[in-house]
């Protein structure tokens, strides 16, 4: 006779999930005390478009944030959304994070204002948002459709941060890592509509 329990394993998809985003989130927060412990040093090594010293900001400017309220407003969207991606699987996961996050910090390294430096996960949450929202358009998933129209009734009031407001918001963040994350959701429908043949 075996025994069986109801106790999610660690190879559950959604435990694996959760796993994932959590630890994502946990370094965000272990980076900000560093920052803190430092002074704010890191925060320097964001984003300056057009700079060659800046160009490697678009690999931390994600992991940095102004203050702690800052890592606070992107904590809940990225556990919420990063979640709901990590449902589809790690590789998915990993691939969607990996666009949005070197192609909308290069956007904003190519088109930002001078002078300027850009910080924080906002271009993830943005990113993870967009690519929610359309990759049942591209994949043509009812499931996914129906997911995309709850995550937008959710957290669509923010898709106004893509559009200049205020002074000291990296829109131009927002608005590229939408930008990238609907082209994550094209390319990885594509990717699997040829995996299928």
């Amino acid at each position: 006779m075996s025994e069986t329990s109801n106790e999610p394993s660690l190879g559950s998809i959604p435990v694996r999930a959760g796993l994932l985003v959590g630890a994502c989130v946990a370094l965000l927060w272990v980076v900000e005390v560093v920052d803190v412990v430092s002074s704010g040093r890191l925060e320097q090594n964001g984003i300056h478009p057009r700079s060659l010293d800046g160009l490697d900001g678009v690999l931390f400017a994600p992991l940095l944030h102004d203050d702690w309220p800052h890592l606070i407003g992107n904590t809940v969207p990225l556990l919420f959304l990063g979640f709901l991606i990590g449902l589809s699987g790690v590789r998915t996961w990993v691939q969607v994070t990996a666009i949005v996050w070197v192609l909308g910090g290069l956007g904003v390294w190519l088109l930002a204002g001078s002078n300027s430096n850009h910080i924080g996960a906002s271009g993830l949450v943005f990113g993870w948002l967009a690519y929610l929202v359309v990759r049942g358009v591209f994949t043509r998933s009812l499931g996914q459709i129906v997911m995309g129209l709850g995550v937008l009734l959710i957290y669509g009031g923010i898709l106004w941060g893509v559009l200049p407001g205020r002074p000291g918001i990296s829109w131009q963040g927002h608005l590229f890592g939408a930008l990238a994350g609907a082209l994550a959701a094209w390319l990885l429908a594509e990717r699997s509509d040829h995996d299928e043949t």
